[in-house]
């Protein structure tokens, strides 16, 4: 009886789990088969094999995967929008002002796509990747952060590494030709590590560091595995691809800004205990005032409740401001000086309102110097036109819509992509030729307000974005006022990497000459 028991006992588990997985399968097959319908209409990419979609079609080099993605979006300028399957996930790829505008604009659209919860091990559910209630109130809590008061305090470091990368580039002048693309990340990277951690890593002297190429590590992983839905699944992953190698250079991340948050947290508490001291002994002698870090603006801010984050949450804060904002700033610098290298008439504009501001003096630059460098902000402006540091960017339909004329339905995602965007003539004339003029204030007044985005926009804009801009001309102005440049290579041979950065494949080589003594 009892062996009897358990057999039935047995037989109605199997029976159950059957059920479940039949149950869970139905669904999963059913909600497929309705968005394919629904999105039938799209115009897409044939042909389309089901469960595995247009994956096979895809390159999956980097390099070869947004060429190809970008002369799609060109060959169907006059398509409203496209349809790619990846797997049994449905996307819409969108490259015109007013489609975009639709998803970015709304509140209900502002879940990032499922390709983003790869970010998540490093990240966790910081800024970037976080949505609903905790985006908004974390978003809320963070803005005055970047409040621009706030932000003249970072000017002092980024004057300092540009000092720094000027002296390394020194060394090239009369040289020859080499590649800048190290150096300026390098720089971007000890001032983001400073700015957001208050912790000197000197980058620029020490580009082995271990936390410094588990950064590069972390990134390349991450993009591989989001162009490859068969390591979408944790257990494929760790079986077949490179889960362990992920792994490895997480906590490498992890534990360096763990450890530097907890070396913060003590300094900070000594610092209190210091000027207490000064206090009671009524002394005239003060301490050196510290400079302040995005990291202490976090452990002293409190949410609506007025509770403050907890360690976990710091660190999720950190690491997305590492992850953002070095790559970013850098590749941006780049293009830059590339495009001006190519384009000596602009760059003699460029000097000659640096000389207008700076005269020949070597004095670091102030907020007040940073406001009159308005054709090198359009210079920064028509380069991230040309060149945006992030191409395309996604995210998750969260209701049914309708875009253009088109059903959309929940939980297909939104490709948007700036690099297409910003070359739609109606708005960019000749759009590939870099005209830095399209920027002034008269020329730009009348553009639809979502031709341009390389910082996103609506309400998941980049929260840095005044940051980014600072850094950009401190250092561009600082290479400039030392440095001729010219650039060593055609457009067509920088072959355009498009991954989770905008890079150009071999770098960005150019020549030296220094502008005076």
């Amino acid at each position: 009886m009892m062996e009897i028991s358990a057999f039935l006992i047995g037989s109605t588990v199997v029976a159950f789990f059957v059920i479940l997985l039949t149950f869970f399968t139905f669904q999963l097959l059913s909600s497929y088969v309705k968005k394919w319908i629904q999105m039938k209409p799209i115009p897409g990419i044939s042909p389309v094999y089901p469960f595995v979609g247009n994956a096979l079609q895809l390159k999956t080099d980097g390099g070869d995967f947004f060429k190809q993605l970008i002369e799609i979006t060109s060959e169907r300028r006059n398509e409203p929008l496209l349809k790619i399957w990846i797997g049994p996930v449905p996307f819409v790829v969108l490259y015109h002002a007013e489609n975009i505008e639709m998803v970015l604009n709304s509140s209900r659209h502002i879940t990032k796509a499922y390709a983003y919860k790869f970010l998540h091990p490093w990240l966790g559910t910081g800024l970037l990747t976080s949505t609903g209630d905790k985006w908004r109130s974390r978003r809320k809590m963070l803005t005055p952060t970047f409040h621009f008061s706030i932000l003249t305090e970072f000017l002092e470091v980024m004057n300092e590494q540009s000092a720094v990368l000027v002296e390394k580039l020194e060394t090239h002048v009369g040289q020859g030709s080499f590649n800048c693309f190290s150096h300026i990340t390098l720089c971007a990277l000890d001032i983001i590590c400073e700015t957001a951690m208050g912790k000197k890593i000197h980058a620029q002297s020490n580009s082995d560091s271990e936390y410094i190429q588990a950064i590069y590590k972390m990134s390349d992983i991450i993009l591989r595995r989001q162009r490859m839905p068969w390591f979408w699944l944790d257990l494929v992953y760790y079986v077949l691809g490179e889960g362990r190698e992920h792994d490895r250079n997480l906590k490498i991340l992890h534990s360096f800004t763990k450890n530097v948050i907890a070396e913060r947290i003590r300094s900070l508490k000594n610092s209190e205990e210091d000027s207490q001291a000064y206090c009671s002994e009524e002394s005239s002698l003060m301490p050196k005032k510290k400079r302040r870090a995005f990291l202490d603006m976090l452990l002293t801010a409190t949410d609506e409740g007025g509770n403050r984050l907890s360690q976990d949450d710091i660190r999720e804060e950190v690491d997305t401001f590492m992850f953002e904002g070095h790559d970013t700033t850098a590749a941006a610098m780049n293009w830059a000086l590339h495009l001006l290298g190519a384009y000596p008439e602009e760059q003699k504009k460029v000097q000659e309102e640096l000389e207008e501001v700076f005269g020949t003096s070597d004095r670091p630059a102030t907020t007040e110097d940073l406001k009159k460098l308005r054709y090198l902000e359009c210079v920064i402006k028509e380069s991230l036109r040309l060149f945006p540091s992030v191409p395309f960017f996604a995210r998750s339909i969260s209701e049914d819509c309708t875009i253009n004329g088109f059903n959309v339905p929940k939980g297909a995602n939104a490709v948007i992509i700036p690099f297409s965007l910003h070359r739609d003539a109606r708005y960019f004339p000749d759009p590939e030729e870099f005209r830095p003029e399209r920027f002034l204030p008269e020329n730009a007044a009348k553009r639809h307000p979502y031709a341009f985005i390389p910082f996103s926009a609506g309400l998941r804009n980049c929260i840095g974005q005044r940051f980014a801009l600072m850094e950009e001309k401190v250092i561009l102005s600082a290479v400039l006022r030392h440095f001729h440049v010219e650039a060593c290579q055609k457009r067509d041979d920088l072959r355009v990497v498009g991954e989770l950065i905008l890079r150009p494949d071999n770098g960005i080589w150019i020549k030296l000459e220094k502008r005076k003594e």
